[in-house]
């Protein structure tokens, strides 16, 4: 095999049994090294990576108001409260043990390749990336939506269509600037944004009135549990997003298992606290609970100028889930050039700010095809397109086990492999079930893209077979294709 691009002088050792054979170079380590990246570039620290994290998932309670519209105060209270020990945690943890173990820009891609091989990785790369950037077009539309309510010319036409672009643009070209400053506004804008809704929800402490927690909904209102899921789903996934920025973590083996578990306490109570609060104390029609609702009930509690910061901040807010989740998608494209499973100058990095300029090019003009469809139509193609990587991704963490039992890993999941299937099983039924429920447009928009994913896997094996694009270690791939 020919020796890989990139890689020290030092040979890697044998692979023992039980160990995985060093076929794809682990990007951005201390071991390894990429073509691609400055070395001497700051790398994330422990705080902005949870907030980067939190961001990635959540970034505040804007957008669960939809739950308790679709299902009542009871119903959305538990799902908050469950949810994340069903699905965060488990999505946490595999993160955790992977990311640490792979510690490289490739992330996901990475273990399904090892675990099932190139096509496999590259199927889920796809799947994730296209969702990714499906759901980081929601985010200006949402950004947009919540300024419409400070100003009405935003509502329609060619003024929200130009609000759209050019906000989208802004927020690319801050991306561009660099992952160390991306980070630490992520901290800024998570404080600035939940400061609002702690000030909201020790007002409302005396205004509540617990037994409205345990309403159902109104009479005659039917539940839609097409929306409930799809928005518990949509404010709590995305937790392995960050793998694909496991090369830019400053010591990822120790950093990532902390800034997961302390980004998952922030987020659930995050959710929690605000939805308490205000189903406690405001009592309203059912339907009024559409996203951005949570302005309203501040103005509510304590007055317009508690909705008016709201506001603002979830503006910020929109900002910086647009940040993270476009760093993520665009580090993704890098890892997989990196690795060979996409043309070379997919890893190209800019001179003067050493981020991965094709990739932020490239998910900023889909996020801008995409960013005109209807919300709930954006949130339900993304969470599609992920359940289908999610599922190849805990089959991927199960065989891994299976197959490389006594491989070093970093963090590990404090669990035989038994009970690693059932807690893969138990979030693959919800993936499942969110699936069966989707729309008619979800199933050919998510069809087509999987047919698509499918194509561009052999036509990258074409171009790499016929030399017509130049691949990093694409010779690799070729080996293990057989």
């Amino acid at each position: 095999m020919a020796e890989l691009r990139g890689r020290t002088k030092q040979e890697p050792p044998e692979s023992t049994a039980g160990e995985p054979p060093n076929l794809l170079p682990v990007t951005g380590t201390d071991t390894l090294t990429t073509p691609t990246r400055n070395p001497t570039n700051k790398k994330l620290s422990q705080l902005p990576l949870i907030f980067m994290i939190y961001f990635e998932v959540a970034g505040g309670p804007y957008g669960e108001e939809p739950a308790v519209k679709a299902a009542g105060p009871l119903l959305a209270i538990l799902g908050f409260l469950i949810f994340p020990f069903i699905w965060s945690v488990p999505e946490a943890l595999i993160t955790a043990e992977l990311s640490t173990a792979y510690p490289g820009n490739g992330g996901f891609v990475i273990w399904a390749h090892r675990a099932f091989g190139p096509f496999f990785g590259s199927l889920v790369g796809t799947w994730k990336f296209l969702s990714g950037v499906i759901n980081v077009a929601a985010f200006p539309v949402l950004c947009i939506d919540y300024l419409e309510k400070l100003f009405p010319v935003f509502d329609s036409g060619l003024p929200r269509k130009l609000a759209i672009l050019i906000s989208t643009l802004f927020l690319s070209f801050v991306n561009y600037t660099g992952l160390t400053i991306v980070g630490y506004a992520a901290v800024g804008l998570g404080v600035v944004s939940l400061l609002p809704f702690i000030i909201m929800s020790l007002i409302a402490i005396p205004q509540i009135h617990p037994h409205r927690w345990g309403s159902l909904g109104q009479q005659g209102v039917k539940k839609d549990w097409n929306l409930f899921f799809n928005t518990l789903f949509w404010n709590l996934n995305f937790w392995d997003n960050v793998s694909t920025l496991a090369g830019e973590v400053e010591k990822p083996q120790k950093t990532f298992p902390v800034a997961l578990f302390s980004a998952v306490i922030l987020t659930c109570l995050a959710y929690i606290v605000p939805l308490l609060a205000v189903t406690g104390a405001v009592s309203v029609d059912q339907s009024e609970w559409e996203t951005g609702f949570m302005a309203n009930a501040a103005q509510m509690i304590s007055g317009k100028w508690l909705k008016i910061w709201i506001e603002i901040g979830a503006v910020l807010s929109a900002i910086g889930l647009y940040e993270a989740q476009l760093s993520s998608s665009a580090y993704q494209l890098q890892g997989m050039a990196d690795l060979g499973f996409l043309p070379k100058f997919f890893a190209l990095r800019s001179k003067w700010f050493d981020t991965p300029w094709v990739g932020i090019l490239l998910s900023t003009a889909i996020t801008l095809g995409v960013s005109y469809m209807t919300f709930t139509d954006i949130i339900s193609s993304a969470n599609f397109l992920y359940s289908l990587g999610m599922l190849l991704e805990f089959a991927s963490f199960v065989w891994l086990r299976r197959k490389y039992p006594t491989m070093k890993r970093p963090y590990r999941v404090p669990m035989r492999l038994p009970g690693l299937v059932i807690m893969c099983l138990i979030p693959s039924g919800f993936l499942i079930f969110i699936m069966v429920i989707a729309t008619k447009i979800v199933y050919l928009v998510s069809g087509l893209m999987t047919v698509g994913a499918i194509g561009w896997y052999f036509l990258i094996k074409f171009c790499r077979s016929r030399k017509l694009l130049e691949f990093n270690n694409g010779d690799e791939n070729e080996d293990e294709e057989g």
